[in-house]
């Protein structure tokens, strides 16, 4: 099914992706609680373990021939890494990352600790974005990741052309 946004669509993106993090997480055991705070967007706390985490989330909707652009996690400029940890500070939460890519036929979730994206994924301290590689090397190597929490959804669709 081809994408055409429409003029929400930014905000419904990431709503969606913040919403589909907590399902998941809730489906899994968590409590968990959307929260409108500067740097994180999901704080979720595992009873059985006792492990809070915090979350930024960042959603996207990849149109044919972008599907392989990479994810904007963290800008230098706008001190997003700083704002992520500071929050899980205030909230004595361990800072974690999600991304949620939809694409035509599918969609894809990725749940890390920002300590696994910096050990395996941050490839260059200097860059001015920090960003999540979308490329199929990446998604391999994502997959065989046991600390990456990742689902790919499957979209079918049946008489949804207007």
């Amino acid at each position: 099914m081809e994408i055409n946004k429409g003029t929400r669509h930014t905000k419904i993106i990431g709503d969606l992706g913040e919403h589909l993090v907590c399902n998941w997480l809730s489906r899994s055991g968590w409590e968990v609680v959307l929260v409108d705070h500067t740097g994180i967007d999901i704080i979720a706390y595992h009873r059985k373990s006792e492990k809070r985490i915090g979350i930024t989330v960042k959603s996207r909707t990849r149109t044919a021939g972008t599907e392989k652009d990479t994810v904007n996690i963290f800008k230098t400029k706008k001190d997003d890494r700083r704002k992520v940890l500071q929050a899980c500070e205030y909230f004595a939460c361990e800072p974690w990352i999600a991304i949620y890519v939809e694409k035509s036929d599918s969609a894809d979730l990725f749940l890390t600790s920002l300590k696994n994206y910096d050990e395996k994924y941050q490839l260059n301290v200097d860059k001015a974005i920090e960003d999540w590689k979308m490329g199929e090397k990446y998604l391999q190597k994502y997959a065989l990741d046991s600390n990456i929490h990742y689902l790919r959804l499957k979209v079918e669709s049946h008489n949804w052309d207007w």
